[in-house]
């Protein structure tokens, strides 16, 4: 069999069965593959930042690789940005680029690109095959890197591809991640019964399952306050869970919320650090005098180290939470942040998953949303955006039968609106919330906080209503039911709607 089959075939046994894809010329013998070898799903994307995106939204939920396929150095380059927010997340991913053959390469021909260099900017494992023979290998050494977790980039020259001589490789096994040393457990302790202020600040894995149930039951035991990154790769959040406070993105708030704190653990989570510097200098949001230790890295084994903790404090998972208040009903009349927030929390249906890229007007969703129905809540996570509408669509694939909510900010969502057109052909129930205020809100605000005085270019550069752009036109064009909504009256109607129609469905919400 040719390279391109015997790869696919190994993907499939390492259990890679979705590809998002906008594939080319040199990745045809890929594609041709898709129709000899069961078990894959391959997914088109109509711009390589909804696959990579998509890839990235897949690999949260599901906890396993979904595959790209891109299109040489221009296509990777394009799907760049979502997987920036992907390496951030932790993401599983592998990446297929296809290359101009070996013998074609050296004639320099328009596509030819320096493919592993942009490759590695955003991958933990970067690897071109060379021969058809090695093909297979090299993709199964993709999949175990991917699920370390990782991005995995395999860049596939086409003659690799359509050469004969290949067969599937034997998917390779999964190390399990490394215990926290013994140390870290007794440090975090005498912390604990040191007294005073501890939080412990959730990343990753702390914020899903058991673990998050014994970082809850901790709290409730020794009364240390939970907080979780500000950007949040994924959190199972709601009723019956523990709630626990997000660092705020807003430096002057995360300041705030970290005044009192006396010291810090780190569980799978990075030490807070502001997106931009102000004039002032300042990186971190950490009062004077904070002492900071790691119990677990994001590449230990979190949950393990939380159990062990939580036996040497005399606690156990049981101690959990109560259920907590339920929400107070849908609001009504204008259309405001706490508004906005208020008829989430009520209406969201169960089990949902929350996509949120809302930036400046969903800044306040968060924190009313511990009172809505279990549901994971994910976010953007490396500051590019454009990623939440593929985030969905991929969320989506991973989940069927979950209904997935997308809050998006109007010109984060001209990124990639493309995802619509793949919600629609693949029949995936996402709601799309369009925080529609025509304008790069956020930008405004930075303005201000670095103390650039907008004038009227600057007011010109920021703003998008010259022309106003009309989303329910275009979320029908791409096939995708559309309505404007501008009242809290006439979303909840809408919303209710959506939830029970299946298919994409959007909502644009003045704002």
């Amino acid at each position: 069999m040719n390279g391109a089959e015997a790869l696919l075939r190994t993907l499939c046994a390492a259990g890679v069965d979705t590809c998002f894809g906008n594939p080319g010329t040199s990745e045809m013998h890929f594609v041709a593959a898709l129709d000899r070898v069961q078990g894959m799903r391959a997914v088109l994307a109509l711009a390589e930042g909804v696959a990579t995106g998509a890839a990235d939204g897949y690999g949260r939920i599901a906890r396993r690789p979904a595959a790209t396929l891109l299109h040489c150095g221009p296509g990777l380059a394009n799907g760049l940005a979502n997987l920036h927010n992907a390496r951030r997340a932790r993401s599983p991913i592998v990446n297929l680029i296809g290359d101009l053959s070996h013998s074609h390469k050296p004639a320099d021909p328009p596509l030819a690109a320096d493919i592993e260099a942009l490759a590695r900017t955003v991958s933990s494992w970067t690897r071109t095959t060379l021969d058809a023979h090695s093909v297979a290998a090299d993709g199964a050494g993709a999949v175990a890197a991917a699920m370390a977790p990782g991005i995995a980039s395999l860049i596939l020259p086409s003659d690799v591809c359509w050469s004969d001589g290949a067969h599937p490789a034997v998917p390779r096994p999964v190390a399990a991640p490394a215990s926290v040393e013994d140390g870290a457990i007794v440090r975090a302790a005498d912390w604990i019964r040191h007294g005073g202020t501890t939080v412990l600040l959730l990343g990753g894995d702390a914020l899903l399952g058991p673990s998050l149930r014994l970082a809850g039951a901790i709290a409730v035991r020794t009364g240390v306050r939970l907080m979780a990154e500000s950007s949040i790769a994924r959190m199972e959040r709601g009723r019956g869970r523990p709630d626990v406070q997000r660092v705020p993105y807003a430096p002057g708030a995360a300041v705030q919320a970290l005044s009192t704190a006396q010291r810090m653990l780190l569980v799978g989570a990075r030490r807070p650090v502001f997106s931009f510097a102000g004039p002032d200098g300042r990186s971190r949001p950490e009062p004077p005098g904070l002492q900071t230790a790691v119990l677990a890295g994001p590449e230990e084994n979190v949950q393990d180290a939380l159990a062990r903790l939580a036996e040497d404090l005399g606690c156990g998972a049981s101690a959990s939470p109560e259920a907590g208040e339920s929400p107070v009903g849908a609001a009504a009349g204008e259309v405001t942040p706490r508004a906005f927030a208020q008829s989430l929390a009520a209406l969201l249906p169960e089990e949902s998953i929350v996509v949120d890229e809302g930036v400046t007007f969903g800044r306040d969703v968060y924190a009313q949303m511990g009172r809505a129905a279990p549901h994971d809540w994910m976010q953007l996570t490396g500051g590019a955006i454009g990623s939440g509408m593929p985030m969905a669509t991929g969320a989506s694939i991973a989940a069927p039968g979950r209904r997935v909510v997308n809050l998006e900010a109007d010109g984060s969502a001209l990124y990639t609106a493309q995802a619509l057109w793949t919600q629609a052909r693949e029949r995936l129930d996402v709601t799309t919330v369009i925080f529609s205020n025509r304008r790069y809100a956020i930008l405004f605000d930075e303005m201000k906080r670095v103390g650039a005085l907008p004038g009227e270019g600057a007011h010109t550069l920021l703003t998008l209503d010259q022309p106003a752009i009309d989303w329910v036109r275009i979320a029908e064009g791409f096939g995708a039911q559309a309505e404007r909504a501008d009242s809290m009256e006439a979303f909840n109607a809408a919303f209710a709607r959506s939830v029970r129609t299946p298919g994409p469905y959007l909502i644009e919400l003045m704002i």
